[in-house]
């Protein structure tokens, strides 16, 4: 007897050995656990605070969204411990007690009533799916779930659940199912919500609210009851849950800021995660003006809008179109980056130049009269002039006679050249050089460059570059030189008094607008003490738009574009040491008229100029006794002798002393050029008609 119970005992001990081998020849045949470390996630682009920007699908086009602890509404939490897994903190991937609960059940009802599977099990299945359904299949849920318990923390686990379980379609976690159905991150859910994300992962197909609202809602309801009969949750607040309507259809996916979004992706491809230093809610706030305003402005129009941080140069806001869905408009296009005429918006540059040099103060007087440079006439946007008026008002009004007359004295390479020192590219027609065209949108440049020119002004004479991306422990930008700090300031304080477009308040904003050649081009671009804001409006393909000017379609966009900020227009900064405030009458006698072709303290002519004939005017020719056309006289102005006079190019006698009105001898009817030279090689010039 005792042979056979010694020859038994071994035969047991020899089967579980045996079941034990093949059992961990089993568990070995399995590989290494599945710990999610070479998951594509979905490419994340956030704002300076973390919110979300853009996401972007992974490359099977699936939105799965990383999502932790910490990302989710505790509430949610609560349901899903409840409903899914009472002892996720304690167990070691298996739950002894649900399995108990599960086995008796199947032998008392003969079918299986509730499962067994832990949140970590289901972790495991998401990590190596398996179609079949059956007890080798759990068996080895089982297995892998004990292995992950050993290597992750609960967190970890946790947070895997959170990004791979599946809410139907191509959802993937509670973050994308949050975004889908509610439109919103899933920190903050009301108890309706965190039930159906609950409940969608156990039937994800066939309860997906956009497909199933009916079954979707009736999933909802036992996890109310289940959380309700667990104490979870009070009595009065699952009965309000149940009245929150489902969601019968998904929502876009955020598109914040798409084409910085693009340019971060596309310049670090290999980055999951792109830190940007926009602002979300800004940005969200401009991109619907752009949106308003475009609708109102033509089908075909598209706006861009900047915003940048003064003290840093950091971006706060990029609006690159108006819409990026809209081929009409081209909404793709980053307007941003685009190549076009600044119009007028150069001109402060000009004079800041100007201020710089000695040559002005805001209060110099200047003319704003016909005046030839060379072959170039610079006329006004309104065909008019104004006459002698302070360099403040030729700035504010955006005379162009004025602005170009300082230029020619600054000079238009040394102009380029400043600007392009201070981080401003501009861009010339090919084998064009740097010409007095330029101040008056002769010339193209990106809205990013002219925003971080006006920044400058905002800085004091300093410009910064740009700067969209966080980067971490990067070093401090270094600030470059535009102007010297009285000659911002000045500039400033001008446009500071530029008349403000209809119903918006003045004196609040430093700004310029512009208008292209052929009204291609509206700009409008200002500053306080806090933010730069640049606006471009006009079609991206660059055709005209008849009646498009910056002060009518750009300004009041500037204008909202600040009020949208949320903030009141911060002050700008006090005049620096070395500012002169005073009135035209006050100032050193050099600086009290600006001249043409004359350095400040010059004691030199006015500018020579030809006041009769005006030019295209149509004189009537008289005959003398001989029948020989009487002379015609030739009154001049200003200017530094000894004169020259040419007709049709052809020069006349030398006049006798210094004489103010001087006669020529026509050849007969027809078209005259009379030219007027003066000792110094200043010119003016004039087209009459004889008849």
């Amino acid at each position: 007897m005792r042979r056979w119970l010694c020859l038994g005992l071994v035969a047991v001990l020899l089967t579980t050995a045996a079941v034990l081998s093949a059992g961990a020849w089993w568990v070995a045949s399995l590989g290494p656990a599945p710990l999610g470390k070479g998951l594509a996630f979905s490419t994340l682009v956030v704002d300076r605070d973390g919110k979300l920007l853009r996401a972007y699908t992974t490359p099977e086009g699936r939105w799965r969204l990383p999502a932790t602890r910490e990302s989710v509404d505790p509430r949610f939490l609560r349901l899903l411990f409840a409903y899914e897994d009472k002892r996720f903190n304690e167990h070691h991937g298996v739950d002894p007690v649900a399995l108990a609960r599960a086995f008796a059940q199947l032998v008392t009802e003969g079918h299986i009533v509730s499962g067994a599977s832990t949140i970590t099990m289901q972790v495991a299945r998401l990590l190596e799916p398996r179609t079949e359904r059956s007890f080798t299949a759990k068996l080895r849920q089982m297995v892998r779930a004990v292995e992950i318990e050993r290597t992750l923390s609960k967190d970890e686990i946790l947070a895997l659940y959170l990004s791979l379980a599946p809410y139907g379609g191509n959802l993937e976690g509670v973050r994308a199912a949050s975004l889908a159905y509610f439109g919103k991150e899933p920190r903050r859910l009301t108890l309706g919500e965190a039930a159906l994300l609950v409940a969608l992962p156990q039937s994800p197909e066939q309860r997906r609210p956009d497909r199933s609202r009916a079954a979707a809602q009736s999933a909802r309801g036992r996890v109310l009851e289940r959380v309700l009969a667990a104490g979870v949750v009070p009595a009065d607040e699952v009965a309000r849950a149940r009245q929150e309507p489902v969601p019968d259809g998904r929502k876009a996916m955020p598109m914040f800021a798409p084409h910085a979004a693009d340019a971060a992706v596309a310049a670090t491809p290999d980055r999951s995660l792109h830190h940007l230093t926009i602002d979300a809610t800004l940005q969200a706030n401009l991109e619907e003006l752009a949106r308003e305003r475009a609708r109102v402005l033509g089908p075909d129009i598209s706006i861009a809008i900047l915003v940048v941080d003064n003290a840093t140069g950091e971006v706060l806001a990029r609006v690159a179109s108006a819409d990026y869905f809209d081929a009409r408009r081209a909404g793709q296009v980053d307007m941003t980056q685009a190549l076009r005429s600044p119009g007028s918006t150069l001109k402060p540059f000009i004079y800041g130049l100007g201020f710089e040099d000695g040559l002005i103060h805001p209060d110099t007087l200047i003319e704003d009269r016909p005046i030839r440079f060379g072959g170039y006439a610079p006329e006004n946007f309104d065909l008019t002039f104004q006459g002698t008026v302070t360099v403040r008002r030729a700035l504010q009004l955006s005379l162009n006679v004025p602005a170009v007359a300082v230029l020619d004295k600054v000079g238009a390479s040394r102009f380029t050249a400043r600007l392009e020192q201070a981080g401003g590219s501009l861009v010339l027609p090919q084998d064009e050089v740097p010409g007095l065209a330029m101040g008056l949108g002769g010339v193209g440049v990106k809205l990013t460059d002219l925003v971080a020119l006006y920044v400058g002004l905002a800085r004091q004479g300093t410009t910064v570059p740009l700067s969209e991306r966080v980067v971490e422990g990067a070093a401090a930008p270094v600030p470059r030189r535009l102007l010297d700090p009285v000659a911002a300031w000045y500039v400033g304080n001008v446009l500071l008094g530029t008349p403000p477009p209809e119903n918006a308040a003045g004196g609040r904003i430093a700004f310029k607008t512009g208008t292209s050649y052929g009204y291609r081009d509206a700009w409008s671009v200002g500053f306080d003490g806090k933010r730069t804001i640049g606006i471009w409006v006009g079609r991206a393909d660059g055709a005209p738009v008849p009646g498009l000017i910056g002060r009518g379609a750009a300004a009041p966009i500037l204008f909202d574009a600040f009020a949208r900020t949320g903030r009141l227009p911060a002050p700008l900064p006090a005049a620096p040491k070395g500012a002169l405030v005073a009135a035209s009458g006050k100032l050193p006698p050099p600086l009290q008229h600006f001249r043409p072709g004359v350095l400040a303290g010059e004691g030199a002519e006015p500018p020579l100029r030809i006041m009769f004939p005006p030019n295209g005017a149509r004189l009537e020719l008289a005959n003398d006794a001989a029948g020989r056309p009487d002379p015609i006289a030739l009154k001049v102005t200003g200017g530094a002798g000894p004169l020259t006079v040419l007709v049709n190019g052809q020069p006349l006698p030398a006049p006798s002393g210094r004489r103010s009105t001087l006669f020529f001898e026509p050849d007969g009817p027809g078209f005259v050029r009379l030219t007027v030279m003066d000792g110094r090689g200043a010119s003016d010039s004039v087209m009459v008609r004889l008849q």
